[in-house]
């Protein structure tokens, strides 16, 4: 590459948006300016456009016809290459449901791929999303029913002695799911319910033994009125009431027009501000695929849903995750709150690099961070994509 790289136009920083100058060296940002030194070798002008740091999905499945779960270096190569077209370029490979197999073999596929990473192989992976087996019964969702089981340390331990997993999710109400987050919590994970019936004291007893997140909010979680189903009188408070209350806990929300409408994601931002209320696509293998039906989950196991290139779906049951890659995501959320661009920006690159503590390397626009960088239109659709400042 050049000795050195501008990259000029309106930059989206954490907290505002300012015309200057970004300087790129050996892969890294050298340095803000208000033009490019004299003696650069390249400049790329946005425009009337935006510079904006690299999307980080920290809950993904599939795309482009592939999921992780299927358990081969090409089906993640695959996966990452679509999303990276979207602008995501720090990606969390995410578990469905499964077998002890499947989801080592999805491992090990995810570990081999991180280690032989190229820029033409896409979004890099910054570790592994363990989010299947462990749900709660009723709050299955779309995944493979066969695949759900309660935690059991002589599994969940050897996938924590992998040092690839970076967030674990586990359903609080589960026996076993304490010390699991106990585990997961030495492991250095991002700990995370999600999949729960969960009430306020089990929550609450959660967030004791470390858990700090609730994934797809409002989506396959606790309510009062489930809660009140399945322990009885007095009504307790739910997983929703306790992240709202909690300043400790972050969430999630799939902005992609179907799963979620306006009003719920204005006040997710409302309740919550883009520093503890980060974007996911939660997205399927149809992205970038037409219409029809797909497998969930590992290509030969996993549960049926359809696409109809808007949202997956179970026909008679429910969403099945969405289609969408992150800048659909920034769009729509922009779009659904009218929240300043730079906090919608944050949603989806520093806060998710903040929760899973990668920010030191990436997440924002700042001196030493990688040059992972997008170049943005005026309706903030991805132009171009820059990995270590290379465009790919």
């Amino acid at each position: 590459m050049p000795s050195s790289t501008a990259f000029t136009g309106n930059v989206i920083f954490p907290d505002r948006i300012v015309a200057a100058t970004v300087i790129c060296r050996n892969g890294r940002i050298e340095g803000i300016a208000k033009r490019p030194p004299r003696d650069c070798q390249a400049v790329i002008d946005a425009g009337a456009g935006y510079i904006a740091p690299g999307y980080i999905d920290i809950h993904l499945h599939g795309g482009g016809g592939a999921d992780y779960m299927d358990g081969s270096i090409d089906a993640v190569r695959t996966v990452n290459r679509t999303h990276l077209r979207h602008g995501t370029t720090t990606v969390f490979p995410t578990t469905t449901t499964g077998s002890p197999e499947e989801i080592e073999r999805m491992l090990t596929a995810c570990d081999a791929a991180a280690k032989s990473w190229t820029p033409g192989d896409g979004a890099r992976i910054a570790g592994v999303h363990l989010y299947g087996p462990y749900f709660a019964g009723n709050k299955v969702g779309c995944h493979s029913r066969k695949g759900r089981r309660d935690p059991s340390p002589d599994e969940y331990t050897r996938y924590f002695a992998s040092r690839l997993v970076r967030i674990a999710t586990c359903a609080a109400e589960l026996p076993g799911a304490a010390a699991f987050y106990r585990a997961a919590r030495s492991a250095r994970c991002l700990i995370t319910c999600g999949h729960s019936d969960a009430s306020w004291p089990e929550m609450a007893a959660a967030f004791a033994n470390g858990m700090r997140h609730v994934d797809h909010f409002w989506c396959a979680m606790s309510s009062v009125a489930s809660v009140r189903a399945r322990l009885g009188t007095p009504m307790r408070g739910s997983m929703e009431q306790f992240v709202l209350a909690q300043k400790a806990m972050s969430t999630e929300v799939i902005a992609d027009g179907q799963h979620l409408a306006p009003e719920l994601l204005r006040f997710a931002y409302d309740q919550l501000g883009p520093s503890r209320l980060l974007l996911v696509t939660d997205a399927n293998r149809a992205v970038d695929m037409a219409p029809g039906r797909y497998r969930f989950g590992p290509v030969e196991t996993g549960s049926w849903f359809e696409s109809n290139g808007k949202v997956g779906f179970v026909p008679g049951s429910g969403l099945a995750s969405s289609v969408i890659g992150l800048d659909a995501a920034v769009r729509q959320m922009r779009h659904a709150t009218n929240a300043p661009l730079e906090d919608v920006v944050r949603m989806a690159t520093l806060t998710p690099a903040e929760r899973t503590g990668i920010a030191r390397s990436r997440g924002s626009i700042a001196v030493g961070k990688r040059a992972d960088l997008l170049i943005l239109d005026k309706a903030v659709r991805v132009r171009q994509v820059f990995l270590d400042g290379v465009r790919v």
